[in-house]
């Protein structure tokens, strides 16, 4: 196995001339929640967003963005781009749920969702399952703009999102080509369908790539359920646009929304994945703070602190309400990587899914063609890059890892 890549320019960012070349050639941006509904209108021709409540929780995004100081020119019109597409996002929706209102009786049929850390072992997890051809899952390029611009929506090789998605990433990893060493993000390869929770302008995504205090905080004050409701009905219209019914879905926040998930999806089959908190925290940061250099300031240790405090925030409410899913295995990273397989009977068994030798036979292909490690690994410091003391984490999340048995990894 190669030898893992230390990144030794976190603190102080080496910007290649395309970076900076980027980042000059961006003009300022101002922020107005009119402003977004505006473009969006003009984006896509349309007018009707639906229930108007979500112009507070864009205004929040907004007034959180600008008060992050950090940003540079590149990082705010990122921001307010993608607010522009989620706000063009529903009006496509909407637009299509009233033309078609058969796609309100569309069911979602027990899907399988997964629910863990970030850099849990979440996208292999749900990768390998979604090589199983009978389970519709969510690729990046059609989570991050799920609703077609046109119909019927033409097939995903002709796709227009799907080429823009491509554009996109390529050029976002030939500025940052380190990145899929820590987290690759192919445009056919299967995404988190917290996505799906951003056309309603709410969800933790934007806490990547920003540091969104006053977005955080209402969050997290904020029952999500309602929230949850709102992406039902976008898998209701993806199932429409292309079926099968059965799903296969995953994302980290569900981890501290399981009561929300088991109130919307109370037929689901979640896999709670768990892991060192330790390790989740060492390569969430590194990977944030090796994309930061393309968008703001980088500033290690208010980074460190922000996702220390993030992912006890999480991990407590994991804790408390894990017991509320009446359908749900634990998975233990260190199990799930001695044994992926068993791992995927275990959950086929509690899905009462068929492991048919076809859909064996597709996941162990999978496996193959992607061990871990594939794009190389990178080295990861807590204590020399951040300054953080492993012991001193390790003790603040015992509430955790003592309830769910988790082997510690990072010392």
């Amino acid at each position: 196995m190669a030898e893992a890549v230390r990144i030794d320019d976190l603190a102080q960012p080496v910007l290649t001339p395309m970076i900076e070349g980027a980042i000059a050639a961006t003009p300022p941006v101002s922020y107005s929640a009119q402003g977004v509904l505006d473009a969006a209108r003009v984006a896509t021709g349309l007018s009707d967003f639906g229930a108007m409540d979500f112009v507070e929780r864009l205004e929040v995004w907004l007034q959180s963005f600008d008060e992050d100081k950090g940003l540079n020119a590149l990082g705010r019109a990122n921001l307010l781009a993608d607010c522009v597409r989620q706000a063009s996002t529903r009006l496509r929706f909407e637009d299509a749920w009233k033309r078609h209102p058969e796609i309100a009786g569309i069911a979602i049929d027990r899907p399988i969702m997964i629910a863990g850390l970030p850099r849990s072992g979440t996208t292999h997890l749900v990768n390998l399952l979604a090589a199983d051809d009978r389970m519709r899952s969510l690729p990046l390029w059609e989570s991050m703009e799920p609703v077609a611009r046109s119909e019927p929506a033409p097939p995903p090789q002709d796709d227009p999102r799907r080429h823009d998605c491509t554009a996109m990433w390529g050029q976002f990893e030939t500025m940052l080509p380190l990145m899929p060493t820590m987290h690759e993000m192919a445009p056919d390869g299967i995404h988190e369908d917290i996505e799906l929770h951003g056309p309603d302008f709410s969800g933790y995504l934007c806490e990547w790539v920003s540091r969104p205090y006053r977005w955080r905080d209402y969050y997290l004050s904020h029952d999500q359920t309602p929230h949850y409701r709102y992406a039902r009905r976008l898998l209701q219209y993806l199932t429409w646009v292309r079926g099968p019914n059965r799903w296969v879905l995953k994302s980290p926040p569900h981890m501290e929304n399981l009561a929300a998930l088991n109130a919307v999806h109370p037929d689901a089959t979640v896999m709670v994945t768990h892991r060192d908190p330790l390790a989740v925290l060492q390569s969430a940061i590194t990977m944030i703070a090796y994309g930061d250099r393309i968008r703001r300031t980088v500033d290690l240790a208010q980074l460190a602190t922000y996702w220390t405090d993030r992912i006890e925030v999480l991990l407590r409410r994991c804790v408390a309400q894990r017991d509320v899913l009446p359908r749900a295995i634990d998975v233990r990273f260190h199990e799930y990587m001695a044994d992926q397989m068993g791992t995927i009977e275990r959950v086929y068994d509690l899905a009462e899914l068929e492991l048919t030798p076809a859909a064996r036979m597709r996941i162990e292909g999978y496996m193959q063609a992607n061990p871990r490690g594939k794009h190389g690994s990178a080295a990861y410091d807590l204590r020399g890059q951040f300054g953080l003391d492993p012991d001193a984490l390790w003790e603040r999340f015992g509430f955790y890892t003592q309830r769910f048995g988790i082997k510690r990894e990072v010392f």
